[in-house]
């Protein structure tokens, strides 16, 4: 069984939490040009963590076979309890589990920054169909603006953090966390070199602003709860990785005190006192197509 990065890197709560706002239906009609997937018989989502993009193309692609794969055994068992209607396996991105030209298309998500990239591509190839699409979709600097009620840090946090955050980005390069990232101009020439044709290169661009009239209140609780999650599981890793610099007490004080700042923002929200919290979320869309 391989926990590693769902119990070190992004928890299962983390990585589905953000998933599933960036894919979700709302923005179905911003993806669909750029992923170009009309006609898909049979899609791969490579690197497929929890599921949430694999359960958006099967929704976004009913007549698809779409099948999710990760080397992560704790992604898979929440995928196939989440959606257990789309198949989900084991498998590593450099050693596909499937046959040569298997497959329509193959997409990945913020996949390409942590794998080497010739057997990263050459596996896509490899289980391609000729004239089949490789989609690399990749997170690029966007822009964010945190409610100051969330931005409020007591000299406790700060302290814990000085003291053990350290140890977290150790093991982020131990783990060769970003260690293949490629920028706008690299990453589809890098395509091209591992023998992809019309490669292409989009953007789509999500704008999460709770505060907005037209963003509707399920939204916005979703974000305010995606924060909250990711910074009650960060506090959770910090504990694993650094174990002797903190204790189970200052982590549950930790929690504790983002619990309270994540209900603040909640009240404030559901008072209609508008924080203009906001953030430009711009992902990179490269697609090739296997000779």
């Amino acid at each position: 069984m391989n926990t590693i990065w769902s119990s070190r890197v992004q928890t299962v709560g983390m990585l589905y939490g953000s998933r599933a706002l960036r894919f979700s239906d709302a923005f179905e009609a911003l993806y669909r040009p750029a992923l170009g997937l009309d006609g898909a018989r049979d899609i791969l989502d490579i690197g497929c963590g929890p599921g949430a993009l694999t359960q958006a193309l099967a929704r976004w692609y009913p007549a698809a076979r779409v099948r999710g794969v990760d080397r992560d055994s704790g992604f898979i068992a929440f995928a196939r309890e989440k959606a257990p209607h789309i198949h989900f396996d084991e498998g590593d991105a450099l050693a596909l589990p499937y046959e040569a030209a298997r497959f329509d298309a193959v997409i990945s998500n913020t996949v390409s920054e942590h794998v080497e990239p010739a057997g990263f591509f050459g596996e896509q190839l490899r289980v391609l169909k000729p004239g089949g699409a490789c989609l690399v979709l990749s997170a690029r600097r966007g822009l964010k603006q945190i409610a100051p009620c969330l931005r409020e840090e007591t000299p406790f946090e700060t302290a814990l953090w000085e003291r053990a955050g350290q140890r977290v980005s150790e093991a982020d390069r131990r783990l060769g966390v970003g260690a293949y990232a490629m920028d706008e101009q690299a990453l589809p020439r890098a395509m091209e070199r591992y023998g992809f044709r019309q490669v292409s290169s989009a953007h789509v661009a999500l704008n999460f602003t709770p505060d907005n009239p037209d963003c509707p209140r399920e939204t916005a609780l979703a974000i305010f709860e995606e924060g909250r999650r990711n910074d009650l599981d960060a506090a959770d890793l910090l504990l694993n990785e650094a174990g002797d610099l903190v204790s189970a007490e200052e982590i549950a004080e930790l929690k504790r005190l983002v619990n309270a700042r994540y209900d603040r923002r909640v009240a404030l929200y559901e008072a209609g006192e508008r924080q203009w919290d906001t953030a430009l979320l711009l992902t990179q869309i490269v697609r090739g197509v296997k000779p």
